[in-house]
């Protein structure tokens, strides 16, 4: 049931060459002091930023990649710059990629961060693959060093790369743990002033084969430490209900081991599944075929499958995740946080459902039934009391998923960003940390609500 390992800080020594790329980041000073909030509102700032549309992206700076335009613009290769080695540390094998990268303008932010999480939606045909970099300024204007936040491919066909993060990465004041960058020491005033992201696109040498990347993205945030959130009251979400379907990923314990130890530690893909189902995409027959025919929901082991992030051994890597849904038809992925169950009303109302990270006791989530170190769940809807109605795959039974929890305890297990574990000593809390799923040509309403959270 856990989604997040403990972090694996295991030197990764694959040896990968790459061409240096300077951008415009400069010395950079923070810019104020974290955004307060209501009496129903932590404090603390979000600020997600994407590059999608064909501006967005015409304003980077693009070395041997193109905008292709379209309903969906996005990043190709257009000229290879060359060819690199790249010795995959899961099997050991040592190829050749010709590569072309692309490094985005300087994201100034208004308010200094301490985490950068960093997302991105492609595809990525069979002998293809991307690289995903972040590197940041210091309010003091030093900078980090170019971090991968991930090595990505949407398959796993023989002779491509397995799908990765990369463990070891860290100057002293800041490191990466899977799919987050965070300062070391928040208490040590060090901040995030501004970034820039670098992807790299890689194909096989001599063909004309690309990815193409329609949304590259990033969730800065700087959310204070606190063990209780403010309580919130109901409101527009109050008595609204999304018909989302329900798959446990209890049933399939034992299922493919490879992928996580089989299905207790799926909740992360089984949650996404849901969504994208929600949203009437779902893997074809042929998707399926490798899958066992006697096991039921055969699509939460095609979501495991496809999410699997080799170093960290584990389905649940948040912008592995986003990318994975976004594999569907015009549907888009996103990793950010919410900072109060009002904006995950809003986008309920709004017909967009919420899945949220969470850490938590037995006694502090009545209904569970268990504690978990880490597990994700969709939030589909609330009562008319302003109780939240959640999908949640650590379930003995597709039937027994929708569950009802109490408003107040949910909100700050969800939004908390330290906790007590059983033992008494202090853990971390995801901070409101959700994934958003939602088609590339949303509703109005649902483009207003996305709006509102800043996801656009």
């Amino acid at each position: 049931m856990s989604s997040r390992p403990t972090p694996r800080r295991t030197v990764l020594t694959a040896a990968l060459a790459l061409t240096a790329v300077t951008g415009p980041l400069a010395s950079v000073s923070a810019a104020g002091a974290p955004a307060g909030g209501g009496s129903a509102r932590p404090e603390g700032s979000v600020d997600y930023r994407a590059w999608s549309t064909f501006p967005q992206w015409a304003g980077g700076k693009g070395a041997g990649t193109k905008v292709v335009g379209g309903d969906r613009p996005g990043l190709v290769i257009d000229r290879s710059l060359g060819a690199v080695d790249y010795t995959d540390p899961h099997t050991g094998t040592t190829a050749r990629w010709e590569h072309a990268t692309w490094l985005s303008p300087l994201r100034r932010l208004d308010a200094p961060a301490t985490e950068i999480v960093v997302s991105w939606n492609a595809r990525t045909p069979a002998g293809t693959w991307l690289q995903a970099e972040l590197r940041a300024a210091y309010a003091d204007g030093t900078r980090t060093p170019w971090y991968v936040m991930g090595r990505w491919t949407s398959g796993d066909a023989s002779g491509d790369i397995r799908r990765t993060s990369v463990d070891g990465q860290g100057d002293k004041r800041s490191s990466v743990s899977t799919d987050t960058l965070a300062v070391d020491d928040r208490a040590s005033g060090t901040r995030l002033a501004a970034y820039e992201l670098r992807l790299t696109l890689y194909r096989r040498p001599g063909t004309q084969l690309t990815p193409t990347v329609w949304r590259l993205g990033a969730m800065a945030s700087d959310i204070p430490d606190r063990f209780t959130v403010p309580a919130s009251r109901p409101g527009e979400g109050a008595g609204h209900k999304l018909r989302v379907p329900r798959y446990s990923q209890e049933i399939h314990k034992g299922q493919y081991p490879e992928y996580d130890n089989g299905g207790e530690a799926w909740c992360s893909p089984t949650s996404s599944q849901m969504v994208v189902e929600y949203w009437g995409r779902r893997p074809s027959a042929h998707d399926l075929a490798w899958v066992d025919p006697s096991y039921a929901d055969p699509q939460v082991c095609h979501a495991a499958r496809y999410t699997y992030d080799n170093q960290y051994k584990g389905c649940g890597n948040w912008p592995f995740n986003a990318a994975y849904a976004a594999t569907y038809r015009d549907l888009q992925g996103v990793v950010t946080r919410l900072r109060s169950l009002d904006d995950a009303e809003r986008l309920i109302r709004a017909g967009i459902p919420v899945i949220t990270s969470q850490s938590f006791l037995a006694t502090e989530l009545d209904g569970a039934g268990y504690g978990t170190a880490g597990h994700l769940m969709c939030v589909i809807g609330f009562t008319g009391g302003g109780d939240v109605i959640a999908n949640d795959p650590a379930s003995p039974s597709d039937a027994a998923v929708e569950r009802v929890y109490k408003r107040r305890q949910f909100e700050n297990i969800w939004l908390r960003t330290k906790r007590h574990n059983a033992q008494g000593q202090v853990k971390s809390g995801s901070g409101g940390v959700c994934y958003l799923y939602f088609p590339v040509r949303p509703t109005t309403r649902q483009a207003r609500a996305l709006a509102s959270v800043g996801v656009r």
